[in-house]
């Protein structure tokens, strides 16, 4: 049976089992490369992407849950040419080391910021805390955040 989604505002659809979880749909068959694989468990946040706004593991969820709803990936945040808000503050607060985890952290950051315009930082620490990222880079993460919201940054 194929399920039907719109994909960063453009209808799509995939003949792949219905039980493919979606982060392999994505980069298989779309050729969407923002989300990446880290552990295939929920656990790193690497694939990251919106389903409906909210912000969710792409490599455990099964392709048919995206039937009808929209998928938005670091790609439809914004382009080189034009970065989102978050995609900016994380550029300009280089917030990346070796890159890996920014996915995640953009995507999940993206939809905390929808619903909380001007968090604190312990807010920030809070909705973060399950996206994962080797190099240690968090507090520029939090920098980023706090300049997306429009506040001082402060750590």
């Amino acid at each position: 049976m194929a399920v039907h989604f719109k994909l960063n505002g453009k209808s799509v659809s995939t003949d792949l089992p219905n039980t493919t979880p979606i982060l392999y749909v994505l980069r298989d068959e779309f050729n969407v490369n923002g989300p990446r694989f880290g552990c295939g468990l929920s656990e790193c946040g690497c694939c990251t992407v919106h389903v409906d706004g909210q912000a969710v593991r792409s490599c455990s969820i099964p392709v048919l849950y995206a039937e009808g709803k929209s998928i938005i990936t670091l790609e439809g945040l914004g382009t080189p040419e034009k970065p989102s808000a978050i995609q900016q503050a994380f550029i300009d607060q280089q917030a990346a080391q070796c890159g890996y985890c920014t996915n995640g952290m953009i995507m999940q950051a993206s939809a905390f910021l929808a619903t909380n315009p001007k968090p604190t930082v312990a807010e920030i620490r809070e909705a973060m805390a399950y996206n994962l990222c080797r190099c240690g880079t968090h507090l520029r993460f939090i920098r980023a955040i706090q300049q997306a919201s429009g506040q001082e940054v402060t750590v």
